[in-house]
């Protein structure tokens, strides 16, 4: 009844705007220059501003700091290019979600599912609202730590923010994304074109020796490229949103090939930067690092480092939501979350329940906010389905030889993917156990409790309380389970 009275009230607005689509579900409003901001909007947030400590921390001298962010800008390209070939394959929206779902079938999708939106999607947005709420509120407290609270409720009402901007509007949420990358990268220039005059000008003092009194081990490494790559992460956003993006078949893998180079070599030339004013010891003390270089650089103009890292933050927050509620939309539009939260809008054509999903949960992990904990424990599991995924690719190249793949990258990159994703996720385990990592795979497994009690075997009784909750939800938020798209 709901869904009738809302699609004929859509239907009387068509005929005064002849513009609207013609079927209530997610638009391709998404185009090149859109996907290429929300990859280089994503990945540059609060990772460089943050991990240049926690690389320098394990790796404790210049040099290999300086090999750790090469290195892992050439694993995010490799890594990028093999998700290029699968968003190609299988033009299907939610990232890793229809690849483990085409390659191993519905229980490696469900738990990607069900840790993604449980725990990695909303920890990394958490991470990226604190980091933004602490580099704010820091210039307000000269000289200390700026109060928990005050950094968690800023960080709550960033996630409140982007939230509703996101379930108000995917063209508003694409032109926020966009105004923050251009913004974003006035900052990276202003930083980069700062240190390499300094350079010029003979500031070279820290690169001298740079290897001497390095001391790695294994776990050293691999936390190291951890915290790297956490920086780097968002290269596979884009395959997020496959199904909103105009001519998929060009603009996924070019935006690709045009914004991970393009991500990597500023990271590269920005930890340069840092290095030409800061010894390693300040720069491990710095309470924030883009903050000690302005005051540095660029006094009396400071000022303008922690307002467009802010700016930085925010834009990298707004691309998580943007793509990360596509998982929501599409686990549920498969059966494998609540079906409400995969209804569209039928006044906004945005997924908004699960946005304000995805936002609740995200608000949830404010509460711990120990930064460093939850970026290591993000990686540990962000890199499990990786190497998931990646293997799939392998697989499907013997399994799926009938499916169309207008890209295809040749197949030792992604076995070479495949053994660095083993690489970041038993390393530290073995290098260094903690229970951490136990609980980890114990919350991974924990899903198969929740497929077969509410997926597999869908018991009646679940249902009977889910149908009258999804209905008055439907009413509340004018939402209607999305049409298909015309042929």
């Amino acid at each position: 009844m709901g869904e009738t009275s809302l699609r004929e009230r859509r239907e009387d607005r068509k005929s005064a705007q002849s513009q609207e689509p013609q079927t209530t579900r997610l638009q391709r409003e998404v185009g090149l220059t859109s996907g290429i901001c929300i990859i280089v909007g994503t990945i540059i947030g609060s990772g460089i501003f943050i991990s240049p400590k926690s690389v320098l921390s394990n790796t404790a001298t210049v040099g290999p700091c300086l090999l750790v962010w090469v290195a892992c800008g050439i694993i995010a390209t490799l890594g990028a290019l093999c998700f290029a070939e699968l968003g190609t394959m299988i033009t299907k929206s939610g990232g890793e979600y229809p690849y483990l779902m085409e390659a191993f079938g519905p229980i490696p999708a469900y738990l990607f599912s069900w840790t993604s939106l449980i725990v990695m999607k909303p920890s990394s947005f958490a991470i990226i609202c604190l980091s933004f709420s602490e580099y704010v509120s820091v210039p307000f407290y000269s000289g200390c730590e700026p109060p928990q609270v005050v950094v968690k409720c800023l960080a709550a009402a960033a996630i409140l923010l982007i939230t509703t901007v996101n379930a108000l509007s995917v063209r508003l949420g694409s032109y926020v994304q966009n105004f923050f990358t251009a913004a974003k990268l006035v900052i990276v220039a202003i930083i980069i074109i700062s240190g390499m005059v300094l350079l010029a000008q003979g500031n070279t003092k820290n690169f001298e020796n740079s290897f001497e009194g390095t001391k790695l081990s294994v776990g050293a490494i691999s936390l190291a490229f951890y915290n790297g790559l956490w920086a780097y992460d968002g290269w596979n956003q884009l395959n997020y949103i496959t199904e909103e993006l105009r001519n998929p078949f060009r603009n996924l893998p070019l935006s690709i090939v045009i914004g991970i180079p393009l991500v990597a070599v500023c990271y590269i030339l920005m930890n340069v930067s840092y290095f030409t004013v800061m010894t390693t010891t300040e720069l491990l003390q710095s309470q924030a690092v883009a903050v000690t270089f302005g005051d540095r650089v660029l006094y009396p103009a400071s000022w303008v480092i922690p307002l467009f890292v802010a700016f930085s933050t925010i834009g990298a927050a707004n691309g998580t939501c943007f793509t990360a509620g596509r998982l929501v939309y599409v686990a549920g539009r498969e059966g494998h979350m609540l079906k409400v939260l995969s209804y569209v809008s039928v006044k906004r054509l945005t997924p908004a329940p699960a946005i304000i999903f995805y936002g609740i949960i995200a608000t949830i992990y404010i509460i711990p906010g120990d930064i460093n904990s939850l970026v290591n424990y993000f990686s540990f599991a962000a890199w499990l389905f990786y190497g998931m995924t990646i293997l799939g690719l392998v697989v499907m190249r013997f399994t799926r030889k009938e499916l169309e793949r207008p890209i295809k990258v040749p197949i030792v990159i992604p076995i070479l993917m495949t053994l660095i994703s083993v690489f970041l996720v038993l390393a530290p385990i073995i290098s260094e156990p903690t229970w951490e990592y136990l609980y980890c795979v114990l919350f991974i497994l924990s899903g198969l409790v929740f497929y077969f009690l509410f997926v597999y075997h869908k018991f009646g009784w679940a249902q009977r309380i889910s149908k009258p909750i999804t209905m008055y939800l439907q009413m509340l938020m004018e939402v209607v389970p999305p049409e298909e798209e015309p042929k």
